[in-house]
């Protein structure tokens, strides 16, 4: 491209951006409060689930927040009492789809603890989602298409790989993973991956509760011959598009949200576009 279309993609790009604000950037579900974890802010729990975990040990509600702790009289830790939180808001039909993995806890930038996957959302929990945007040598971009029996945004596009960190597990090591499951690259083909920035923290109302979550994207150009292959059932196809192609098929609506976003922020990064 030359520096015309780069400035141009630039304009356009801050204001596909601008556009999507209203959807990335959202306040908490009306009647939704704050909620500590261990005496720290860790995220924002809706009516419902509030009303559904009142009664447990451990969780104590006032009229402006919802408390978790450890609950010394019954002997129980703070995971155990997360734990019980998790099965509650299960039994009371909050928690979307149950996913027997643990993500962690975060509360004032410390890891506090560990919850179940599915109640994260209810609670309004922060979660960290990590991509990897793969390039081909001539800067042509790999596009994953979910499979059609996602659970969200079925069919649509994606980034070549997006997955959610697990408890305990740093963030480099989740890439790693994500990118065999997903796109069934082994290390030697991440040799030359860019470090994980943070794209955005973003903050969106869902069905289940409140997603508050920091997409973070690494990019890496795959060596010639590299064949994306999904290795969990996630994936149904790959594609190799050039930046046009994917640009069109952002503005058509066809990728992702959060994958429009961390498209965005990579071909600023790979074209070195000002933000």
């Amino acid at each position: 491209m030359n520096s015309f279309q780069n400035r141009a993609l630039a304009q356009a790009i801050r204001q596909r951006m601008a556009s999507l604000t209203c959807q990335i950037q959202q306040l908490p579900p009306p009647g939704s409060r704050p909620v500590t974890v261990a005496g720290r802010v860790a995220g924002w729990i809706t009516a419902r689930a509030a009303d559904c975990i009142e009664p447990l040990p451990g969780v104590t509600i006032e009229e402006d927040v919802l408390r978790i702790g450890a609950c010394s009289r019954r002997r129980l830790s703070l995971a155990q009492v997360l734990d019980k939180v998790a099965l509650k808001l299960q039994e009371g039909g909050c928690i979307r789809a149950w996913r027997d993995e643990l993500l962690d806890v975060v509360g004032e930038g410390r890891r506090l603890s560990r919850i179940e996957r599915g109640a994260v959302r209810p609670l309004g929990f922060l979660t960290q989602a990590v991509h990897l945007n793969g390039w081909s040598s001539d800067g042509r971009i790999w596009a994953a298409r979910r499979s059609p029996t996602k659970s969200t945004d079925p069919n649509m596009w994606d980034t070549l790989v997006g997955g959610l960190a697990v408890s305990g597990e740093p963030l480099e090591t989740s890439l790693v993973r994500e990118s065999y499951e997903e796109a069934g690259l082994q290390p030697l083909s991440l040799a030359g991956c860019s470090p994980l920035r943070v794209a955005l923290r973003m903050h969106r109302r869902l069905p289940e509760g409140y997603q508050v979550e920091n997409a973070l994207v690494s990019d890496c150009v795959l060596p010639d011959g590299v064949q994306p292959c999904n290795m969990d059932g996630e994936v149904s196809e790959f594609r190799l598009l050039t930046m046009d192609e994917t640009w069109q098929m952002m503005e058509a609506d066809l990728f992702t949200l959060e994958a429009q976003v961390v498209l965005m922020d990579s071909m600023q990064q790979r074209l070195a576009l000002p933000a």
